[in-house]
């Protein structure tokens, strides 16, 4: 359970273990992608930005718990990783490693961290569906 304090009123949000996870993985990304930003291609800046507020409203959905974030979530990551995979320039970027900054942010920000979320989304997916039908019997 986490707590938070806001006007002297408590409002508090129930979460499993997994959202936890799922939570922890989707802040992680913002916190990669905020290091990342800085270090891209300043044509796209405002795609850079559009993806990392969408990561930032999707932690946010997820932190509150609404059942709605699963979809957004299996989607953005495939568009992640299918764009870094068939972006040239990221692809040179991670095999030559060069410059080694920008292969560690891209390695881990967009595939490791990705399929992270891709799994834990899964299992959130899975588990509110079963808590869902349990509550219907």
């Amino acid at each position: 359970m986490i707590n938070f304090i806001k006007y002297s009123n408590r409002l508090e949000i129930k979460m499993n273990k997994i959202q936890k996870y799922l939570v922890t993985v989707l802040a992680s990304i913002c916190i990669i992608g905020a290091f990342g930003i800085p270090l891209g291609d300043p044509k796209f800046l405002i795609q850079a930005f559009i993806l990392e507020s969408s990561f930032i409203v999707l932690t946010i959905v997820s932190l509150k718990n609404f059942r709605f974030a699963y979809i957004p979530n299996f989607i953005i990551v495939c568009l992640v990783i299918a764009g870094n995979t068939l972006s040239p320039k990221h692809l040179e970027i991670m095999s030559t490693l060069h410059p080694f900054y920008n292969a560690i942010v891209l390695i881990i920000g967009g595939y490791v961290l990705q399929a992270l979320l891709l799994i834990t989304n899964g299992i959130t997916l899975r588990q509110y569906r079963t808590t869902k039908i349990e509550k219907s019997s």
